[in-house]
């Protein structure tokens, strides 16, 4: 997959996961990173959350530059995409996760108290959840966030 619009064409992809029974693409290694990465880790993203709300990741295979001629100036890898059997979001619920997760990561640094200002009210948002930074909170309290917006 061209490497400089990844993001993109992945999450335009995730609508077709419905029809599908994987995906396998070759990214920039740092992305593939970001996509399976765990809450609580420095590669922990937006990218992270929406691709795993939806997906079984899994990285395959990293790929030295020395694999290609010419040689490109980034690592590669591979990564496996497994639509989850336990999938259940209605598209309403969908936009929510896309609304919260985008605010969320908004700011990195600043904790959700901030990030999370409009949405704390409606979300019951816990006082470790407002101390907390986005890459703190797992995909399934995204998901439950999601769903409590949709409602």
């Amino acid at each position: 997959m061209p490497y400089n619009i990844s993001s993109p064409l992945l999450f335009h992809l995730v609508t077709a996961a419905n029809v599908i029974d994987e995906q396998v693409f070759m990214l920039q290694a740092e992305v593939v990173e970001r996509m399976v990465s765990k809450a609580g880790g420095s590669e922990f993203s937006r990218l992270s959350v929406m691709m795993q709300a939806r997906y079984d990741m899994e990285l395959v295979l990293e790929v030295p530059p020395e694999a290609f001629d010419p040689q490109p100036k980034v690592n590669s890898a591979v990564v496996r995409m497994i639509p989850r059997k336990d999938f259940s979001l209605s598209a309403k619920q969908w936009l929510a996760l896309e609304k919260v997760v985008a605010a969320a990561f908004s700011q990195r640094r600043k904790m959700l108290r901030t990030n999370l200002s409009a949405y704390s009210e409606r979300l019951s948002l816990t006082e470790p959840e407002l101390k907390a930074r986005a890459q703190d909170i797992s995909v399934d309290r995204y998901i439950e966030w999601a769903k409590t917006l949709a409602a």
